[in-house]
């Protein structure tokens, strides 16, 4: 596995890792029909723009690390429940 593949499929780095599964099983599961997929696709999507919010509100306070991690965005969830 390339290291860009490994980056992508680490939860710390990425916060859709879930969504992006979702998404591919769709397409597989549906012989790439990309219209059977749209659900996956909002969902994914909407999980991107929520946690690059996130992450652009802690890089204008200053918050290290930008993206925070895997556990402490569980965390985050479980506060206020799955926004998207």
């Amino acid at each position: 596995m390339s290291r860009r593949v490994q980056q992508l499929r680490d939860h710390d780095i990425n916060p859709c890792v879930v969504e992006t599964d979702a998404s591919r099983k769709c397409m597989d599961d549906n012989n790439y029909n990309k219209n059977m997929c749209t659900a996956y696709f909002l969902k994914y999507k909407s999980c991107r723009k929520f946690w690059h919010d996130v992450m652009m509100q802690r890089r204008r306070n200053g918050v290290k690390p930008e993206m925070p991690s895997a556990e402490e965005r569980k965390k985050m969830l479980e506060s206020m429940g799955k926004p998207y």
